[in-house]
């Protein structure tokens, strides 16, 4: 017996809070596009930023100023990968890939995950992760 495979769209609202002209509301992100932009936030935010849920979030940041070489490389690898199986339910990882880039000072993220639930080729996304304080 075949498995049914139930399609469900994913809905998020845009950071940037702009309203759309013409409906007046705010403008959303659909599902590739809203899962892209919440994997990123939480590589991005650290714990204790959000209300009411403290532990959400990734330890990344901390890492940024310690010495650029591949041992900070895997730890910042192994937190992105912690935190999207543990707090991003709709997509089953593939792979994190985390270079550090010299020249710029800064590590070069690709992410490459499933999402779970639509039926869309394996996704992938890159970001550079710069010491900022």
């Amino acid at each position: 017996m075949p498995v049914e495979r139930v399609s469900r769209g994913f809905r998020d609202i845009s950071m940037s809070f702009k309203v759309n002209p013409l409906n007046d509301d705010l403008i959303g992100l659909k599902n590739e596009t809203a899962i892209a932009r919440s994997i990123r936030n939480l590589v991005l935010t650290a714990p204790g930023e959000r209300f009411f849920n403290p532990n959400l979030g990734s330890r990344v940041s901390r890492s940024l100023f310690e010495n650029m070489d591949e041992i900070t490389a895997s730890v910042i690898k192994d937190e992105i990968e912690n935190t999207i199986n543990n707090y991003e339910p709709r997509v089953d990882l593939k792979s994190v890939n985390v270079s550090p880039n010299y020249d710029d000072n800064e590590f070069n993220v690709t992410i490459e995950y499933y999402i779970i639930g639509i039926d869309v080729l394996p996704q992938q996304l890159t970001f550079a992760l710069q010491p900022v304080r």
